[in-house]
């Protein structure tokens, strides 16, 4: 079987991708692509006034903030993708539930299936928000709900996962509804229109701020500076000296505190029938990957350092929804080369269409945070940052 043919879109966006993620990635290039940069550049300039006007509109009282009367933790990124929002999200969600607390995850459901723009735009009925779990039962899909929050939502019972592009409206359906006391704003640095109790910031320590550009020319979706806004940063990625992203960090913010972290392999699991394997399985096979994230980099050279020799790598652009061709192409690739797996994330598992048989094991890498410092233990952080009064906030 022939793979089927990436989107022109996406394949745009691949490109661009690696032009504007790392320093230096846009040297000796051609002239078109020179001038297509500079383009991007001017654009990000706009987009830099644009971001810089909004926050001092809700500084200063004019665009207003709601508060919902109950503690919102926010988790976000100065950057586009990649940082690890969702192992970040998931244990804070696991262990503020285990404290007693009544957890509801906020989420806009990022490249879920949702009506057209125009038919969004022109409509005047106001759709409840879109209840992916109700804290007992997973009720939503990933198509419908959106990857990371049915992925939520599957790896924590006892937690709501609520789904809306306005977050002040799923967060009042979740107090109102739902009886939460607690709302964690996944992706919600930028989001200023619903109140937050708590900042927490991600930033990747191997690779913080691209290429110092605001989006579309680097990877910034906002100033670095207004890290200054952040009451906790955690640093992922953690391998070997991180001194000198520490040292930039506390240029722009001199009172947060830094966790060190890193996203850690747990377990191996099935796609479809979710039985587990342990990671030690991965040592001395031949594995092939497919993946469509943010940063496959980093998920292929886990599978290295676990012992097994990666062979093929299939990247898509990052939340890329698989058709069956696709995820065949791979399979039948994987099996053609005699590897003996086809391994994936988590988050793409949630994309792949069911196949009753394929003719290798495909499987998923499950991952999980590591706290290396800034905390004896992650509870002592959650108490920390979650439970002080409002006095010392």
């Amino acid at each position: 079987m022939r793979k089927a043919p990436q989107s022109g879109i996406e394949r745009l966006e691949s490109h661009l991708v690696k032009l504007i993620q790392e320093k230096g990635a846009d040297q000796d290039q051609g002239v078109g692509v020179r001038l297509l940069l500079a383009v991007l550049k001017s654009i990000s300039l706009v987009f830099a006034a644009v971001v810089s006007i909004r926050y001092a509109l809700y500084r200063t009282g004019l665009l207003r903030r709601f508060p919902l009367g109950v503690q919102v933790i926010s988790i976000g990124n100065v950057t586009a993708g990649g940082t690890g929002k969702t192992p970040v999200t998931e244990i804070f969600a696991r262990t503020l539930a285990a404290e007693g607390r009544k957890v509801a995850i906020l989420s806009r459901g990022y490249r879920r299936k949702e009506a057209p723009w125009w038919k969004r735009l022109f409509t005047q009925v106001i759709d409840p928000p879109l209840v992916v779990s109700d804290g007992r039962r997973v009720l939503l899909d990933a198509a419908i709900g959106g990857d990371e929050p049915y992925m939520l939502a599957s790896n924590l019972p006892g937690v709501a996962v609520v789904v809306d592009r306005n977050r002040v409206k799923a967060g009042r359906y979740a107090v109102k509804r739902l009886g939460c006391d607690t709302l964690i704003l996944d992706d919600g640095f930028q989001y200023q229109k619903l109140k937050h109790s708590i900042e927490v910031v991600l930033v990747d320590s191997t690779n913080p701020f691209g290429n110092g550009n605001m989006l579309p020319r680097g990877i910034l979706r906002e100033p670095v500076r207004h890290l200054k806004r952040a009451d906790i940063i955690f640093l992922t990625k953690c391998r070997g000296d991180v001194s000198s992203v520490k040292e930039e960090i506390r240029r722009y913010n001199k009172t947060a505190d830094i966790v060190e972290c890193n996203h850690t392999p747990r377990i191996l699991k099935d796609v479809w029938s979710r039985e587990e394997l342990p990671l030690s399985w991965l040592d001395g096979k031949t594995v092939c990957t497919l993946s469509g994230i943010a940063s496959p980099k980093g998920f292929e050279d886990s599978l290295r350092r676990l012992g097994s020799k990666v062979v093929w790598c299939e990247r898509y652009a990052d939340h890329h929804r698989y058709d069956a061709s696709e995820v065949l192409y791979a399979v039948n690739r994987t099996a053609d080369m005699g590897a003996d797996a086809l391994v994936t994330t988590e988050k793409d598992a949630v994309r792949f269409p069911r196949f009753e048989t394929v003719p290798v094991k495909c499987l998923y890498l499950r991952i999980a945070i590591e706290i290396l410092s800034g905390g004896e233990n992650f509870t002592q952080i959650i108490n920390k940052i979650c439970f002080r009064s409002a006095h010392q906030r």
